[in-house]
């Protein structure tokens, strides 16, 4: 979610508005190739369940590149999904379904601060901003990465 992080990998990345996404539950379970979780959109049908999120727009040439970013093909694959806007309007997209899950895992606490950043500069709901500040994260022992990953906030 997060302008600047989408930004830092494909320079034409354009936020355009928040977004739901019905039938998910935001999950943790990735498996990371750092082995940590990420995010997943995890589909479970239920009406109940929903994800929010942000629209981007990007152009169709850095597609292949964010793919790559993303790892489809190595723990993600492209679904296509129908999100509601805003308006109620409702919007086709992508977005990246997780294909190698495993729930033990958890986020580093980097990774879960760049949902929060992501969050907060799209102005989602307060109490949606609390749901991800709840979630459990560990230390990255690489403390480099850590600094680097959190640098494009400074």
């Amino acid at each position: 979610m997060s302008t600047r992080r989408l930004g830092e990998r494909i320079h034409s990345a354009r936020a355009l508005t928040i977004s739901t996404l019905a039938g998910h539950q935001l999950c943790w379970h990735k498996l990371g190739r750092d082995g940590s979780g990420k995010c997943d959109a995890f589909y479970t049908g239920e009406k109940v369940d929903r994800v929010m999120g942000v629209l981007y727009e990007i152009a169709l040439s850095d597609r292949p590149l964010l793919d790559q970013f993303e790892g489809v093909g190595a723990g993600y694959e492209v679904a296509s999904v129908e999100l509601v806007l805003p308006t109620g309007e409702q919007q086709q997209a992508f977005t990246y379904r997780a294909t190698r899950i495993d729930s033990s895992f958890l986020p580093y606490h980097w990774y879960k601060e760049h949902v929060l950043q992501g969050a907060r500069e799209h102005a989602l709901p307060d109490a949606y901003i609390e749901q991800l500040e709840s979630v459990v994260s560990m230390e990255d022992i690489d403390r480099l990465r850590h600094t680097r990953e959190l640098l494009i906030y400074c």
